[in-house]
């Protein structure tokens, strides 16, 4: 296994190393071990905070925005390498990587950064599950913000029966979230042709202001922060020799691992937008961004009566799979930065009643519409923290100090370097787009 460097506990101590990788089995049995951290990386790439970005796109330019779908998901998947490596190569998490390169003063900073970036996150976790709750239950908004707190239960029953469960879990909600959406999209009918010129870049989408505007948002959207922190962990709870052959085998097998989930998660932003686009679009409804107004108008539209509830079945999938990775990366990040344990009912207790207080303070205010102001403002927040994650990860893999062997080829960092300021600019471009109006 992975050891953690000196005065550094390890990552994710109750699970760290507890599945076993066969020896000197196939390529097949390997990358079967290795399967999993794939899939809770890949939630974070389609979670409620994202669906409002990809309708929007859908609705407004058709097919037009797939490129930047496509572009976002390649970025992360070298950044999710990256993570990967890290954790192998280090037996280090980003988190205490950061603790142990950086000063006290830095690392609380970027400590207090990152909560503030979980708490966003899991607020737009809470707004999608009272949403998906509304839909299909019809119970007030108000009333499924205050339910999401007893997931706290359903995370801490799958933990006792061993991580692979809990991987399996995520798995099973991303299968039902993928087949929601090919139905929908076997329902829509879209012009696949369209669809697949959608997938080359357009330099439309650099000359229109407001085509622009959404890209960034996608874009913007899509890396989440706790996601590098997550898979670093993650990827330690196999049991990983420390030869540096069996260390490139276990990060081949990661790779493989995240980047056929994301593929998954591609499919599911690209199946949103194509569903807004093949629906709304091409019916001359381009002002569709708003999740609630989507259910509503999908069945009417569709001739479907059932398609609504699926789309809201999906909603529900991705809210709930999105509030198990939001657990761990909370778990992480305090224990990474602070060297700090709570007990888990504790610490998701926490992190979930911050993100409730805003939540129903903005629905009791604002009404429903709210809702989708706050899962706007969650994505602002996520953008802000973005480059505290982005650049020491970048920084610590291409370290040969630090990671030796491991450390990033050069042409693997100088692509890094190229992606994180892409996704700077960008991001910073969509904040100043918000606070200008």
């Amino acid at each position: 296994m992975s050891t953690p460097a000196p005065n550094l506990m390890r990552s994710l101590p109750e699970v760290h190393g507890s599945i076993r990788v066969p020896e000197g089995a196939g390529f097949w049995r390997r990358l079967l071990a290795f399967a999993g951290p794939g899939w809770l990386i890949a939630v974070g790439y389609m979670d409620p905070g994202n669906w409002a970005t990809d309708i929007a796109g859908g609705s407004a330019f058709g097919y037009t925005l797939l490129s930047v779908v496509l572009l976002s998901n390649l970025m992360a998947i070298v950044l999710q390498s990256l993570s990967a490596r890290l954790g192998i190569g280090a037996g280090m998490d980003l988190a205490q990587a950061c603790r142990r390169n950086y000063s006290k003063p830095v690392v609380m900073v970027l400590w207090v950064l990152c909560e503030v970036a979980i708490i966003a996150c899991d607020l737009a976790e809470v707004l999608g599950t009272a949403i998906a709750l509304k839909l299909l239950f019809g119970l007030p908004l108000i009333a499924g913000v205050c339910v999401t707190a007893l997931d706290v239960f359903l995370i801490l029953a799958l933990q006792r029966y061993g991580f692979r469960r809990l991987e399996a879990f995520v798995a099973a909600l991303l299968v039902v979230i993928a087949a929601c959406f090919a139905l929908e999209l076997f329902w829509a009918g879209p012009d696949w042709s369209a669809a697949a010129a959608g997938l080359v870049p357009s330099a439309q989408i650099v000359t229109n202001p407001a085509m622009l505007y959404i890209a960034i948002g996608i874009l913007g959207a899509t890396v989440m922060p706790h996601n590098l922190y997550l898979h670093s962990a993650i990827v330690q709870t196999r049991a990983v020799g420390e030869g540096a052959a069996t260390k490139r085998d276990a990060l081949k097998m990661a790779t493989i691992d995240s980047t056929v989930s994301l593929g998954l998660a591609f499919f599911i932003n690209a199946a949103i937008l194509v569903l807004a686009a093949a629906t709304f679009h091409v019916a001359g409804q381009t002002e569709i961004a708003d999740i609630e107004d989507a259910h509503r108008l999908l069945a009417p539209m569709l001739g479907v009566g059932a398609a609504s509830a699926v789309f809201a079945i999906a909603l529900l999938a991705s809210g709930q799979n999105s509030t198990v990775t939001g657990t761990l990366a909370g778990q992480i990040v305090m224990e990474g930065f602070l060297d700090l344990r709570l007990p888990m009912w504790l610490r998701r207790l926490i992190t979930r009643g911050l993100a409730i207080v805003p939540a129903v303070i903005g629905v009791a205010i604002a009404g429903d519409s709210g809702a989708t102001q706050l899962l706007v403002l969650s994505q602002v927040v996520l953008s802000l923290q973005l480059p505290f994650a982005v650049l020491p990860l970048v920084a610590f893999t291409a370290n040969r100090r630090m990671m030796g062997e491991m450390a990033a080829p050069r042409w693997l960092a100088a692509l890094a370097w190229a992606i994180a300021a892409v996704i700077l600019t960008l991001n910073g471009w969509m904040l100043w787009g918000l606070i200008a109006g």
